[in-house]
């Protein structure tokens, strides 16, 4: 069930209650999402704030208006600070809004040292499109991320997209040669680059040459624009590009509108190249392929960081740096790839159930539609089974093979049902020895070795409350 929650925004945001959802997917997100998708500016504010600061519930927004993404074209636009790129997207919206196409402008701006938000210089130059319904301009703050873009732009793009918009228009921070995060997120890469900024092949090194679909000079009135573009065009002639396109370079002056035109059909000439060659989806995967990766690296990072205090975080730096300690080692155990991080011994590996019949059992979770595997008999345990993957973990479902079998004598005391509690440990053997140690009792002593070569040993009901424990090691 959702709850309301009223969201008091910073005071650099505008003062306008925040309506907010936690819990499962219901009719009240779906309300909301209606909205937003209606064109209600407020709902698409209050949705993109919820993203972009992660207040709770944002991922389950993100997961139900991901299924109406995916509609709008994504034109990045970056440069070097000073470029111009404000004041040409400012006419990019003129231009698409005189051709009636809805806009949404995500410029992303320095971030403040005294508020943590965006400077908001960008709005600031964009001020006649405020009254404008069909164009939605947010700016976002770096917060410390390199490489032109915040971290949750690509989440916000979403939204907008999602929201009906036709057009994102993406505009980076600029911040130099290494702002190309920018390629990872739009359809079409806008490069800008004005004259008279000292050597000006610094300002198209490999990086950015790379990344751009287009070209533009900007303030092309002023001395030194046919040098850029003599630049441009030497330097293309090293460049080979998957997709065998060849950037045009558009001349502009952005505060007169000069050469505006001029770029949007150079935009129109790339898309129809991408459409014609069947290319969009090529690009679209690239595009996600690389996402996923930072979606994963934020999300990895973010688990590491809820399983460590500041003081875990401490007390590790000092150990390192007093070497005690190796960091590669730390790393590894943290990211769960070794033995040992105190954080992450146990997790549960299956549910055991003794039954009657294996045959009788396994139409049940067949009904359910769950993938059940092979059977195998384990004769050390005098039992039949199979496992039933349920997420990460299993159901392992267990006949005996014998009257005198432990999970006979289970079921003829208890009935059918939940027999023992399976528990994975990364080391086996530290953990027999650590509960020998702790006067914890064993069924027996004596590590075996069970279905698919996992070693295993029992926990006696008497030290566990009356549940038997099995505390596993897979094998390698």
């Amino acid at each position: 069930m959702f709850r309301p929650v009223v969201f008091s925004p910073p005071s650099r945001l505008p003062a306008l209650p925040l309506l907010l959802y936690t819990g499962n997917l219901n009719h009240d997100l779906q309300s909301w999402i209606q909205q937003l998708r209606s064109g209600d500016v407020r709902s698409l504010a209050r949705a993109i704030t919820m993203v972009e600061n992660r207040i709770p519930g944002w991922s389950d927004l993100l997961k139900a208006l991901f299924p109406h993404s995916g509609h709008a074209r994504v034109i990045g636009l970056t440069g070097a600070p000073g470029a111009g790129k404000s004041t040409l997207v400012d006419q990019l919206a003129r231009h698409y809004r005189r051709h009636q196409r809805t806009i949404g402008i995500v410029a992303v701006d320095p971030t403040s040292p005294y508020t943590g938000g965006a400077i908001l210089g960008d709005r600031i130059r964009m001020q006649e499109h405020f009254a404008d319904p069909g164009v939605y301009i947010r700016s976002m703050a770096t917060r410390g991320s390199l490489g032109g873009l915040a971290r949750t732009t690509a989440d916000v793009a979403t939204v907008l997209d999602a929201s009906g918009r036709d057009l994102v228009l993406i505009e980076t921070v600029g911040v130099g040669q290494d702002e190309i995060d920018i390629v990872r997120l739009a359809d079409i890469t806008v490069v800008i680059l004005v004259p008279g900024m000292g050597d000006d092949v610094q300002t198209i090194k490999a990086g950015i040459m790379e990344i751009a679909d287009i070209f533009v000079i900007n303030k092309s009135d002023r001395e030194g624009a046919e040098r850029v573009e003599r630049e441009i065009r030497a330097l293309q002639s090293l460049a080979i590009r998957g997709d065998q396109w060849t950037p045009p370079i558009v001349k502009t002056v952005a505060s007169d509108g000069t050469g505006i035109d001029e770029l949007a059909a150079a935009i129109s000439e790339y898309e129809a190249y991408l459409e014609k060659g069947g290319l969009v989806l090529q690009h679209n995967i690239q595009n996600w392929q690389d996402r996923l990766v930072e979606m994963l690296r934020d999300s990895l990072l973010a688990t590491a960081r809820e399983r460590m205090s500041d003081g875990d975080l401490s007390r590790y730096a000092a150990e390192i740096a007093e070497h005690r300690r190796d960091p590669y080692s730390l790393i590894e155990a943290i990211a769960g790839g070794a033995k040992g991080f105190e954080e992450s011994v146990f997790a549960i590996d299956h549910l055991g159930i003794a039954v009657k019949s294996l045959a009788a059992s396994k139409g049940f979770y067949e009904k359910l539609g769950l993938s059940i595997s092979a059977e195998e008999t384990v004769e050390a345990e005098q039992v039949r089974l199979v496992m039933v993957p349920v997420g990460p973990s299993r159901l392992e479902l267990l006949e005996p093979t014998s009257e005198n079998s432990p999970v006979a004598r289970f079921i003829s005391r208890h009935g059918e049902g939940l027999h023992h509690v399976s528990l994975r440990v990364p080391d086996l053997s530290a953990a027999v020895e650590k509960f020998k140690k702790d006067g914890v009792r064993l069924v027996s002593n004596e590590i075996k070795v069970g279905a698919g070569g996992h070693r295993y040993v029992f926990v006696h009901p008497t030290s566990a409350a009356g549940v038997l424990f099995e505390l596993v090691e897979k094998a390698e």
